[in-house]
């Protein structure tokens, strides 16, 4: 919800909390948080033993600019600058191109494998090949129950960040149902 993120590393141990969205749009936005403090709160919460989920993405302008990938490969090298001695399964890496979250707009499944593609193979090259299969990078943007399983299909696409849709029942169901759909089908 609107204005969520106040809350320290020790608070969400207490809760019991094993995960941490850090680097969401609205934080960047409302906050004014910058790249170097949401790398800053990975590494906090990696060290307090929480896994940080990571979200990168880009505006419409930066986009339609031709600037996307400058903007996210940007976005992901400062958290690995910060996490340099942890393994992938440390880090959770989510894309969610701006422009989509909330709008009902969601990237094609084509556009959200180039743009997740991109990040797998610049984790590749910058911290070898272990590092890049064992980080998990997750969709976020719009995603719905209509299209939940073609994105998740993806081949570099490891799972969604739900927003709206996690909201309602039977929804959240039903996406969760085409996740368990696709990872049936791909373990045939």
């Amino acid at each position: 919800g609107a204005y969520t993120g106040e809350v320290s590393a020790p608070m969400l141990l207490d809760v019991g909390a094993r995960a941490v969205i850090v680097g969401h749009s609205e934080r960047r936005e409302v906050f004014g948080e910058t790249d170097d403090m949401v790398a800053r709160k990975a590494k906090r919460a990696v060290e307090a033993g929480i896994l940080p989920i990571v979200c990168v993405g880009e505006t419409k302008e930066e986009r339609d600019g031709g600037g996307m990938w400058e903007k996210v490969s940007g976005q992901v090298e400062q958290v690995l600058e910060r996490l340099e001695d942890v393994g992938g399964e440390s880090v959770v890496f989510a894309y969610e191109p701006i422009w989509a979250i909330g709008t009902g707009d969601t990237a094609t499944p084509e556009d959200a494998q180039d743009a997740i593609g991109k990040i797998r193979d610049q984790l590749r090259e910058t911290q070898g090949d272990d590092f890049a299969a064992s980080v998990r990078i997750l969709y976020g943007g719009s995603v719905k129950p209509e299209n939940a399983a073609e994105i998740m299909a993806q081949e570099d696409i490891d799972g969604a960040l739900v927003g709206g849709a996690s909201l309602e029942v039977e929804s959240f169901v039903e996406l969760i149902g085409a996740a368990q759909n696709t990872v049936a089908q791909t373990e045939q």
